[in-house]
């Protein structure tokens, strides 16, 4: 039987996507459906929320970075056995770059690529009837992406829902149910975005209450309805990004957490092994594996555990006299001589790259980049391109005397410069690759 998915998109990021994503999934896996969570865009938090809820793995399509064969395939995998899909918007429904139409990482791209529809949740507080007017400029912007149903979410009284609902439906949309205002049903937040589902320390409880708030809300048998068979055609991962190695030692606790779901997944399906370690713990990656990974994270709150691990440094070091170590952002950050931390404390890193990052002197970095491959490495050959994205606080403050990784360009390709560093078999980037270009 095909998957049926329909798209949970709003007008701006806030509205409240994430929280009624994650307690739709959790409310329909209880009713034994075989729901599964996608977040649409370069976002690497929603999907373990999305992970948590279902008990299945998160996915991220990205219709700037992932070539459209390359969607399909991922689509397609996400969906196999599955009944139901719910992917969440990233953003606004229609925020992306302005490149050509299906390759601009917005939400929109994936309702017109597979013919998915969109239930919006729109965040009326503030507002009654004109609520109305943004929900019939939803329906009208683009005849190509269909407005399934309206949810309304953080009305503050049962007029204030009558209101917003009767003017919807008069333009002619179903209202599918309506959210009270209540601020327990946020989650935390720090620089990043979303605290991690795995450091929330109630986070299965948190759900719960999620899903008893939307079975409540939300017409679960109507939205069920309004979902569509997608529309999948066959694809390939030619544009996948291979394992680097055979056997990975991958750095993995709370410090070290930003790997996409399906790198992991791609990686596994090739025939590579992964080998999880802890840095925090003072472990050591394994000395029999092809290649060292040191995925983002959050170093700089960890700078000084991460400085006394004697074991890790030592033996990271030792490992990279024969074998590559790679490192995005947080584990760039960690690869450089020092990491200031935001009490402006320096603290001493693993030294295998020159470089000096700070979290004192914070300025946001965002936005999708190309990356030009310098040099033949674990990511492919020298002069090959990645696409991915970029998104940390941190800055470098001593440039060092390393070679760069690659040479960046933003989404659009308007030259950024050097990016990232590399000596002899360590590498490292605030870039974070999703796929080839």
């Amino acid at each position: 039987m095909t998957a049926k998915a329909i798209i949970i998109g709003a007008p701006r990021s806030g509205s409240g996507k994430t929280s009624v994503t994650i307690g739709l999934l959790r409310a329909f896996a209880r009713r034994g459906i075989k729901v599964r969570g996608i977040k649409t865009g370069p976002d690497y938090i929603d999907p373990g929320f999305h992970a948590v809820a279902t008990g299945t793995p998160g996915l991220n399509l990205d219709s700037w970075a992932m070539q459209p064969d390359l969607l399909h395939h991922l689509l397609t995998q996400q969906a196999d056995g599955a009944d139901l899909l719910l992917i969440e918007s990233a953003m606004g429904l229609f925020d992306g770059i302005a490149v050509s139409d299906n390759r601009t990482g917005s939400a929109a791209d994936l309702a017109r690529l597979f013919h998915i529809p969109v239930l919006l949740v729109l965040d009326v507080s503030g507002q009654s009837q004109t609520a109305a007017a943004m929900a019939h400029g939803f329906a009208h912007y683009d005849p190509a992406v269909k407005m399934a149903a309206v949810v309304l979410n953080r009305a503050g009284s049962e007029r204030h829902r009558t209101l917003c609902t009767d003017a919807i439906e008069k333009i002619g949309l179903p209202v599918a149910g309506c959210v009270m205002r209540d601020p327990s049903l946020t989650l935390p937040e720090r620089h990043l975005g979303l605290v991690q589902a795995s450091e929330h320390p109630e986070i299965d409880a948190h759900i719960e209450r999620l899903a008893d708030t939307m079975e409540r809300a939300i017409d679960l048998d109507a939205l069920l309805a309004l979902a569509t068979p997608i529309d999948l055609a066959e694809g390939s991962l030619d544009a996948g990004i291979a394992p680097p190695g055979q056997r990975i030692a991958l750095a993995e606790d709370a410090a070290f957490t930003f790997l996409y779901p399906h790198l992991k997944r791609q990686w596994r399906e090739a025939g590579a092994e992964i080998l999880p370690f802890s840095p925090l713990a003072d472990e050591a990656p394994d000395a029999s594996c092809d290649i060292c990974w040191l995925p983002g994270g959050y170093p700089e709150l960890f700078a000084g555990q991460l400085a006394v691990a004697s074991r890790f440094k030592a033996s990271l070091a030792q490992f990279s006299q024969t074998k590559p170590v790679h490192g995005e952002c947080g584990g760039y950050m960690v690869l450089g001589e020092a990491l200031e931390d935001a009490n402006g404390v320096t603290h001493a890193m693993t030294g295998l790259l020159s470089h000096v990052t700070s979290f004192a002197k914070r300025k946001m970095n965002l936005g999708y980049r190309q990356a030009k491959i310098a040099e033949t490495g674990p990511f492919g050959q020298a002069g090959d391109v990645l696409r991915g994205h970029e998104f940390h606080y941190a800055s470098v403050i001593d440039v060092g005397t390393d070679q760069p990784f690659a040479e960046i360009a933003d989404g659009l390709g308007k030259p950024l410069g050097p990016s990232g560093g590399r000596r002899r078999l360590v590498s490292g980037t605030f870039f974070h690759a999703i796929a080839k270009a």
